[in-house]
C-alpha cells in the first residue's frame, strides 16, 4: 500500500485577511482525498509568534500555504520553508514578494512592456496632495495599501475630504499605498498554473453590485457580486487576456499557482491590474472555479498544485550549494 502524502495547511495569519483564510483551508482541506493524503491543520495567530515544531517539520512531506495578505503570502513563510527545505505550494520567495507588493509588481510589468494603470505610490512622509494626484491621474482615483489584498483598505475617491480619510484608512494596513487612475471597463480574472510551463484557465468576469469589487461586495454580501464563467468575451480577447496572464505571471518570478486581474475597455483595450499569488479558495472564489470550468475540478487542482510543488523542490535540490 502506497504511502499517504503528509500535507500540512497553514491558515490564518496575522493579516487584516485572517477570516479569509480560514474559509479558504476549509475548502482546500476538503479537496485532499483522504485516501492520498494525510492533513495536519494548522492555524497560526493573529497574535501569537509562530514556528514550526522540528519533529513536525520531519514528519511533513509538503505544506500548503492558504495564507492571504502580509506575513503568509509576502514571501515571508516562504522563506522559513525554503530554510526548513520543505516542498511548498504556490510561488517562492520572490514571486510572493514582488506579488505581494502593488507598487513593485507595476513597476516590473511596466517595465516589460505589459500595460497597467497609471499610478502614485506614497508614504506618509510624502505627503502626496489631493491636487496632484487629481492633476496626474484625474478622477476618481482608487487609494489602497501596496502590500494588501481581498480589497482591504481600497477607496474609491473623488473629492479631497474623501481623498485624506482614504490615505489615513490605508496607511492603517501598510506603510506604502497606491493612489491610481481610475479604469472604466468590465474586471475580469484568468487563473494560471504551473512551474516553467504554465497554462491559463478560461476568462471570468467580475460583475459587482456594489460600487467597485469592494470587501464586502466579495466577502460579506451574498448578492455582493455576479460571476460570469466564461466571460462573454471575444475569442480575440480571451486568447491577449491568457497570454498576458502568463506574461505576469512569468515576469514577476511565480510558480505553482496565481490569479491575474484585469480590465478590459470599451475600446477593447487589455490592462493588467494586479496579480494574487494564493488566491482565495473559498465557495465563491475565482481561482477553483475558473479551474473546474476549464476541467480542472477542485480534487484535482489540489493534486496537481502539491505535485508542482514538490516537483520545484526536487528540481531545485539539485542545484550546487558549494563551489
Amino acid at each position: 500500500m502506497r504511502k499517504k502524502i503528509h500535507v500540512a495547511v497553514l491558515f490564518g495569519g496575522k493579516s487584516a485577511e485572517h477570516e479569509v483564510s480560514i474559509r479558504s483551508a476549509k475548502h482546500v482541506v476538503a479537496a485532499l482525498d483522504p485516501k492520498r493524503y494525510e492533513v495536519t491543520a494548522i492555524k497560526i495567530s493573529r497574535t501569537q509568534p509562530w514556528l514550526p515544531a522540528e519533529d513536525l517539520l520531519k514528519s511533513i512531506d509538503v505544506v500548503f500555504p492558504i495564507l492571504h495578505g502580509p506575513f503568509g503570502e509576502d514571501g515571508t513563510m516562504q522563506g522559513l520553508l525554503k530554510l526548513a527545505n520543505v516542498p511548498f505550494v504556490g510561488p517562492s520567495v520572490l514571486g510572493s514578494a514582488v506579488g505581494m507588493d502593488k507598487d513593485v509588481t507595476k513597476r516590473l510589468l511596466r517595465d516589460a512592456g505589459i500595460p497597467t494603470s497609471k499610478f502614485l505610490t506614497a508614504t506618509k512622509s510624502d505627503q502626496i496632495s489631493f491636487a496632484y494626484a487629481k492633476k496626474n491621474l484625474g478622477l476618481p482615483v482608487f487609494i489602497k495599501p501596496a502590500n494588501m489584498g481581498s480589497s482591504v483598505g481600497v477607496h474609491k475617491v473623488t473629492n479631497k475630504r474623501e481623498f485624506d480619510a482614504a490615505i489615513k484608512n490605508a496607511l492603517k494596513f501598510d506603510r506604502k499605498i497606491l493612489i491610481e487612475a481610475f479604469i472604466k471597463g468590465r474586471e475580469l480574472e484568468c487563473a494560471v498554473l504551473g512551474n516553467e510551463k504554465p497554462i491559463a484557465s478560461i476568462v471570468g468576469e467580475i460583475i459587482p453590485h456594489h460600487e467597485f469589487y469592494s470587501y464586502e461586495a466579495k466577502y460579506l454580501d451574498e448578492n455582493g457580486a455576479g460571476l460570469e464563467i466564461p466571460a462573454k468575451i471575444p475569442r480575440k480577447i480571451e486568447k491577449r487576456i491568457q497570454e498576458l496572464a502568463i506574461q505576469t505571471f512569468k515576469t514577476l518570478g511565480c510558480e505553482g499557482m496565481s490569479r491575474v486581474d484585469f480590465f478590459l475597455k470599451d475600446n477593447g483595450d487589455v490592462l493588467v491590474n494586479e496579480i494574487n499569488t494564493i488566491p482565495g479558495f473559498t465557495s465563491i472564489s475565482m481561482f477553483p472555479m475558473l479551474w473546474e470550468a476549464s476541467g480542472i475540478p477542485p480534487k484535482k487542482l489540489v493534486d496537481t498544485l502539491i505535485s508542482l510543488a514538490i516537483a520545484r523542490h526536487k528540481r531545485d535540490a539539485k542545484l550546487k550549494t558549494s563551489y
